[in-house]
């Protein structure tokens, strides 16, 4: 069969389980099969799919069509102007994250030197696309799982940063390792109760989405212990919950914290609040 054939019946499985982007996965998923880029794919339409390549492509569309995000499958995702390996001990990034990469990096001059703190690394996304634009900086980043720390020290090492990333596997409760210039992190804000009605549960790991009965229990944690392990005049920019800002402000503001700005998303919900260490 060839590659148009494949294609046509991937799009069929994948909109007859109600996947949306049934044509773009289908596309992605073949790419991957064949390890060759997307425009390649569709340049070569009537090329022959051998039988081990079209068996490995629709089991990668079975995959799909129960819901398993695309990164998942092909361990990747593009993320600000780089691709990070992805796995299920971590998040996937989303585009609304980006927005602490941009904030941070507005706060900090090319040839400047700052010392800055990952709460929650994940990936490592956020601290690797902050660093390859920053050459002087230095990062710690930190998490409770080992897994997840052993992925971004992968990506680290594939970025050519790992010289300038230190990692430790601690909460934030229990990490006093240094002063900050700055520290962003990105920290599970989902209610509990809320969880189970995402849909992606089944895939990413539950520990980076549960923030508590509130949602709010883990970003307590994180302003309280920032107003210590920050610098005064220290910068804290948190990723929050579109329901949360007034709750995260007011706390922020009980800490002695300067609130600079509330950035909003792509779909213009609130996600992302700059702050201050004022004393």
């Amino acid at each position: 069969m060839k590659i148009i054939d494949n294609l046509r019946e991937g799009y069929k499985i994948l909109k007859n389980n109600s996947i949306a982007s049934y044509k773009i996965d289908s596309e992605i998923l073949m790419s991957r099969t064949l390890e060759i880029s997307r425009e390649e794919l569709i340049l070569d339409l009537e090329k022959k799919v051998n039988f081990k390549e079209r068996e490995k492509y629709l089991n990668l569309i079975n995959r799909r069509k129960k819901n398993e995000p695309i990164a998942y499958i092909i361990s990747n995702k593009s993320f600000w102007r780089d691709k990070f390996l992805i796995d299920k001990n971590v998040l996937i990034p989303r585009p609304d994250s980006e927005h602490l990469v941009e904030q941070t990096l507005k706060l900090i001059k090319k040839k400047k030197t700052k010392k800055i703190l990952d709460i929650g690394v994940g990936s490592g996304c956020l601290t690797i696309s902050i660093l390859k634009e920053r050459p002087y900086c230095k990062c710690d980043a930190i998490d409770v799982s080992k897994k997840a720390l052993k992925l971004a020290k992968m990506n680290a090492n594939l970025h050519q940063l790992a010289d300038r990333i230190k990692f430790y596997k601690s909460d934030v409760d229990n990490f006093c390792n240094d002063k900050y210039d700055l520290i962003i992190s990105n920290p599970p804000y989902i209610k509990k109760h809320k969880i189970k009605y995402l849909g992606v549960i089944n895939f990413e790991p539950k520990i980076a989405l549960d923030g508590g009965l509130d949602g709010l229990e883990v970003i307590r944690k994180v302003i309280s212990k920032s107003k210590y392990l920050l610098k005064l005049n220290g910068k804290l920019i948190l990723e929050i919950g579109s329901d949360q800002r007034y709750s995260v402000t007011n706390f922020l503001k009980e800490k002695n914290f300067f609130i600079n700005n509330i950035i909003k998303d792509y779909g213009k919900n609130i996600r992302c609040i700059v702050s201050t260490k004022i004393n």
